[in-house]
């Protein structure tokens, strides 16, 4: 099992890009994949996200508490900029 704190980074990395992009198939599915893990196995409820210029805050609750977590905007978009820097090797394929 991984930790909160990574699971949550990778589930807000991908939720930023399956927001940006709704038809990346890739993209809904692994961030469904990671919203999973966090109910699951961290056993969240309640998930928010919130932005200002610096910092991205997931805010959630855990065991009865509400509790935040940050992450800087550059690291949490760096995977959206280089999709978006170079769209040519994510081209969404149609399921057959």
């Amino acid at each position: 099992m991984k930790s909160l704190q990574d699971t949550l980074y990778n589930w807000l990395t991908i939720k930023i890009v399956s927001l940006e992009r709704p038809d990346d198939t890739a993209a809904v599915e692994t961030e469904e994949m990671f919203a999973a893990m966090l109910r699951d196995e961290h056993e969240l409820s309640n998930i928010e996200i919130e932005k200002d210029d610096v910092m991205y805050y997931v805010h959630y609750d855990q065991n009865g508490e509400r509790k935040k977590s940050r992450f800087p905007r550059e690291l949490i978009e760096v995977m959206l900029n280089q999709i978006n820097s170079e769209p040519e090797k994510y081209v969404n394929y149609p399921e057959d």
